[in-house]
Formats: structure tokens, C-alpha cells, sequence
């Protein structure tokens, strides 16, 4: 099957600048985009108001200054989070970025970005459909949309009907019987799987089905050398310092 041009670039800054900075914070991007970053990946969820905010975990403890499941609360308490101190105190007072926050960075400079939609558990759906109509709204009349992505199948189910021409990708820590088929039902355009299982079988699978590969977290030299020979379409990463995306 025959792809049509892929518009991203290889090197994707995972959470921002991954570890170098809190993860997802505007801040990472920064940090990011001054290593030469033009693409960024960053997770997705939903405050108890529905608004589309950045964070990965679903309790707020690790990454805030916050206690309990970030789910709970609205964004007028999540906004007054700290989610920079528990990183070091050069980034204390670094907010919550909600999703719109990032897509006025991410469009005022010409970059790329990965959402994963990060549902709390038992909001799998319509924290897709969410997230998915607020990007085709914030990403509105760009040349280059972002890539929608989720573990949760559901969720992207949910992407699909509010925002259908929205790409979507499905994210494999493992693969389970049928997720293959699965990718291709939901419509997706891309399978990002952990580093350690991608290999030429299955980018070869993929590249059958018309999908493209992704992988995740790709943080040592041997593997980025062995992902590329395979030709994989992204390496998403948090070592933004090591890794030039020139090269």
C-alpha cells in the first residue's frame, strides 16, 4: 500500500525535553526547542470542568505540587499548581500548561506535536472526543495537524468521532493479539511502540498496512542506530542533549 508523504520530523522531544526540564511544562518545550527540537510529544487529559490540560500521571503527586487525582479538581485549582519545584528550583512556580497553552507555542514557532490523549481510568472515551475536537479548534487551518495518539483504544475511538480528520496513531507497550487490527479499524495512520519491540518484521507489517512506525523512548545510541536501519518514521526522546535532530 502506497503512504502518502509523512509530515513530521524523525526526532520528537518526549514530554517537552524529557528530563532536562519538568516534563510537560511550556519550560520543557523551551528547553527543547533550544536544542533544535521542531517536534514534541506531550500527554493529555481532562480537569473535572473538561478542560484539556497537560500532565501524564493520574494522580497530580509527582509531577506538582498538588495531592490526588488531577481529575478531581477544576483548572482554576490545577492552574495554581507548582510543576516545577519537584524538578529543581531553578523551575519552581512553573505551571500547569493547558492544551491550548502549547498550541500557541507550538504554532507561533512553527513546530510539530505528538498529543498523547492520557485518559484518567473510566474516562477513556470522552476524554478522546475532548481532546480530539479541541485540537481540530486550536489547529485549525494548519498546514500540519497534530498526531493524536493513545494506548487506550477507546480514546481514540473517541478522537475519530469529533475530530475525524484529526491522525491518530495507537501506542504498544506490547503486542497484544490483534492490536495490529486494531490500529487499522480505528483508522490510524501510525503505531508508536515501545523501542524494544519494534523489528524489521513488524516495521515491515506495518509498512504493508500503509502505517507508519514510531517508537518510544529512545534514549541509546545502539538503538537509535538500530531503528534507523530500519527506517522507522520517529524516535521519540528524552535525551534531548545527546541526540541532534539535524543529524
Amino acid at each position: 500500500m502506497t503512504t502518502t508523504a509523512w509530515p513530521y520530523p524523525l526526532w520528537i522531544a518526549h514530554r517537552g525535553a524529557g528530563k532536562l526540564a519538568p516534563e510537560n511544562t511550556l519550560a520543557a518545550f523551551r528547553l527543547g526547542a533550544a536544542h533544535g527540537y521542531r517536534a514534541f510529544e506531550c500527554d493529555v487529559k481532562l480537569s473535572a470542568d473538561g478542560v484539556p490540560f497537560v500532565l501524564h500521571d493520574a494522580e497530580l503527586d509527582r509531577t506538582s505540587s498538588g495531592k490526588g487525582r488531577a481529575a478531581d479538581l477544576a483548572w482554576s485549582a490545577l492552574s495554581q499548581l507548582d510543576a516545577g519545584g519537584w524538578h529543581s528550583r531553578a523551575h519552581a512556580g512553573e505551571p500547569l500548561p493547558t492544551l491550548a497553552g502549547i498550541a500557541a507555542y507550538v504554532r507561533a514557532n512553527g513546530f510539530h506535536l505528538n498529543i498523547e490523549i492520557k485518559p484518567t481510568p473510566g474516562d477513556e472515551h470522552a476524554t478522546g472526543r475532548v481532546v480530539a475536537a479541541a485540537a481540530a479548534q486550536l489547529w485549525a487551518g494548519a498546514a500540519v495537524p497534530p498526531l493524536l495518539s493513545s494506548f487506550r483504544p477507546e480514546s481514540l475511538l473517541g478522537a475519530r468521532e469529533t475530530a475525524p480528520d484529526l491522525p491518530r496513531a495507537l501506542l504498544l507497550d506490547t503486542l497484544w493479539p490483534g492490536c495490529i487490527e486494531m490500529a487499522t479499524s480505528l483508522g490510524c495512520v501510525a503505531v508508536v511502540t515501545n523501542h524494544r519491540v519494534m523489528d524489521e518484521a513488524l516495521r515491515a507489517q506495518l509498512q504493508g498496512l500503509g502505517l507508519r512506525a514510531l517508537c518510544y523512548t529512545v534514549n541509546e545510541t545502539a538503538d537509535v542506530a538500530r531503528l534507523r536501519a530500519l527506517a522507522v518514521d520517529g524516535l521519540i526522546t528524552d535525551a534531548v542533549d545527546r541526540f541532534s535532530p539535524a543529524a
